[in-house]
């Protein structure tokens, strides 16, 4: 993990077309800041969008939120990462640790 003070970025997908522009910008990101410094948040919609379509270059980014899963009755394969709180919980925590957060 990137210290600190260096630039992190996450970013936010609660939706399906969301989810589609976090994927290409998170690509983008990754490759100026590095893949430890970006993350993509996924809840609501976009949780079973990054279920039912995997994407091998960001998923292992992609941290989803754990109520989601539970309301769908889904379990995230690997690397898909689940959120121990919710997402919005996870979003505010993240931003207190200096990420900086970017709706899709």
């Amino acid at each position: 993990m990137p210290s600190a003070d260096a630039a992190r970025l996450v970013l936010h997908a609660p939706t399906a077309s969301a989810l589609e522009r976090a994927r290409r910008n998170a690509g983008h990101a990754a490759k100026a800041l590095g893949r430890d410094a970006v993350r993509i948040v996924v809840n609501g919609d976009a949780v079973a969008a990054t279920l039912d379509d995997p994407d091998a270059q960001s998923d292992a980014l992609t941290l989803v939120c754990g109520n989601t899963l539970e309301r769908l009755g889904r379990e995230a394969p690997t690397p898909l990462n689940v959120l121990s709180e919710g997402a919005m919980v996870a979003l505010v925590n993240m931003q207190q640790e200096g990420w900086r957060y970017v709706r899709a």
